[in-house]
Order: structure tokens, then C-alpha cells, then sequence
């Protein structure tokens, strides 16, 4: 009985611990998510609209796209800080260079100008 109190007085002081960290404590601001932004350019420094614009996850090799708006510009949003990105465009047969936007960059909101070449 007097083992089953003690457990008892013990999670009771811990129980708010616990819940602080899940909940509301001190938050890790190296884990919040990361933006990237860019803009699409051809070789005249001309913005490129409707360039498919792909962001491949090195890690899980997952790869999402965006179409480039009319200035040229795209954005992903919530990125992991601890991964590795690939980000390339396309547009009528011209491609950009592979750029990589990388985990030990630790900046929240990343920029990177995508050049078509060709």
C-alpha cells in the first residue's frame, strides 16, 4: 500500500513537468519548418511563368511541384530544418541547373533564383 502511494505522490509531482514540455514549454526554434522562395528566370534575366518548378526531399526522395506564377515566382512551405532539398525548374524543354537548399543552411526562409538554361 505504501509502495502504491509514493508511485502515486511521484507521478502526481511529475505529471506537470511532462505536460509543460508537450505542451507549452521552451519551444525548439531549430525545429520550426523552413519556407523556400524563388523565382524563375531565362537567360535574359526575363521572368518564366508557368515553369514547373520541383522540390525533391533527398532524403525520402518524395517530390512535390509548383507551377511559377506570372513573376516568375514560386514558394514552398513547412520544409524540414533537418533535410536536405533539391529544387530545379522546367519550361518548354529548357531546364535549370539542380540547386540544393541544405539542412545546415539555417535560415527559416530560403531564396534561391532558378536560371533556365537553353
Amino acid at each position: 500500500m505504501r509502495r502504491l502511494l509514493l508511485i502515486t505522490l511521484i507521478l502526481a509531482l511529475l505529471a506537470p513537468l511532462a505536460t509543460a514540455q508537450m505542451f507549452g514549454g521552451r519551444k525548439d526554434e531549430s525545429a520550426a519548418p523552413r519556407i523556400l522562395t524563388g523565382r524563375v528566370l531565362d537567360k535574359g534575366e526575363k521572368p518564366v511563368a508557368g515553369a514547373i518548378v520541383t522540390l525533391k526531399n533527398m532524403r525520402t526522395l518524395a517530390v512535390v511541384t509548383f507551377i511559377s506564377e506570372e513573376d516568375g515566382g514560386y514558394r514552398f512551405h513547412n520544409l524540414s530544418p533537418s533535410v536536405d532539398y533539391e529544387v530545379r525548374a522546367e519550361s518548354q524543354g529548357r531546364h535549370t541547373a539542380p540547386k540544393t537548399l541544405s539542412s545546415f543552411d539555417s535560415h527559416k526562409q530560403a531564396h534561391i533564383t532558378l536560371k533556365l538554361e537553353k
